[in-house]
């Protein structure tokens, strides 16, 4: 049987991404503004992992009203208690904040005492406790992380290619970093450990994506000397246009399923990642690459009439 290859154009497609490049930077600069307007106003919604307290999954033996079994927790004993489904509607997740003063075992066994006057059955199947001193430990930590992870790409880009290949990533991630951020903000998402391993899964493919255009960037630049700087750009995108539909497609596939289909607990981890993904792979094509223009690549007329007919 004849196997058929994948094509995305039957040809190499010439499209001229460096003359819509002033498009891109205000779109981005609108996003950036936006996220950083939404996160001065409304904040992250920090997960357990960062604000300390209990963590409790339980199962009803029949589809839980939440609204009913909020009743079960008054404010002005509990304090602020989050109900979700996750799962099924049989699948109940609590969370309880705690100040540092806070007794954890009486504290879960409120909760319990709580639970036990509701007219379900109640499957106790997970119980976490994070402390408020450990959760400032992992926001610090958390920060570190991210810090570290740009500061290393910087290096390997930088000793792999040029310096300017190294800054134009770093704007790129900053870029995907704080729409990221602004996402997780505008849409309520929690903001825990596995927040911070998606954004720095995001990063990670980003740079992977850029890391593949910046390669060819400098293999037509070692060719054609005397190209122009956007042609070579032009050039170095169009050729690798096809890999990126395809790799980012595949992906975004793959994400959109775990959204629809993976449940409350996976959703927020599954929508961020989606989000940064399609943003990952238009930074790289409209930030990491066109910046190059303004970071001092050398961008000279090309002489050569040999030169001229390859452009052509």
């Amino acid at each position: 049987m004849a196997m058929f290859p994948l094509r995305f154009f039957k040809d190499e497609p010439t499209f001229r991404f460096m003359d819509k490049r002033w498009m891109g930077f205000i779109f981005s600069a609108i996003l950036i503004i936006a996220s950083i307007f939404i996160l001065s106003t409304r904040g992250l919604n920090w997960g357990i992992d960062f604000t300390g307290g209990i963590l409790m999954e339980v199962r009803t033996d029949a589809p839980a009203d939440l609204g009913k079994m909020r009743e079960l927790f008054p404010a002005e004993e509990f304090g602020e208690v989050t109900l979700q489904h996750f799962g099924d509607e049989q699948e109940v997740m609590i969370r309880l904040e705690m100040d540092e003063n806070a007794n954890q075992a009486e504290a879960i066994a409120n909760i319990k005492n709580a639970l036990s006057k509701s007219s379900y059955k109640i499957e106790y199947r997970k119980t976490d406790y994070v402390g408020p001193t450990v959760g400032k430990e992992l926001i610090q930590a958390g920060i570190l992380s991210l810090g570290l992870a740009v500061f290393a790409i910087l290096l390997y880009i930088w000793f792999r290619f040029e310096w300017q290949f190294g800054l134009g990533a770093v704007v790129a991630l900053l870029h995907d970093g704080i729409i990221t951020l602004g996402f997780f903000s505008l849409t309520g998402y929690e903001f825990g450990l596995s927040s911070v391993a998606a954004i720095l899964t995001i990063l990670g493919y980003s740079i992977n994506d850029s890391v593949v255009i910046f390669d060819r960037v400098r293999e037509i630049r070692r060719k054609f000397k005397k190209m122009p700087l956007p042609d070579i750009l032009d050039r170095s995108i169009n050729l690798n246009l096809a890999r990126t539909l395809l790799t980012s497609g595949t992906t975004l596939m793959a994400l959109l399923a775990l959204v629809v289909l993976g449940g409350e607990v996976m959703r927020g981890f599954a929508a961020a990642i989606l989000f940064g993904v399609a943003i990952g792979t238009y930074s790289s094509v409209y930030i990491a690459v066109p910046v190059l223009i303004y970071f001092g690549l050398a961008d000279e007329e090309p002489t050569d009439e040999s030169e001229i007919e390859a452009i052509a």
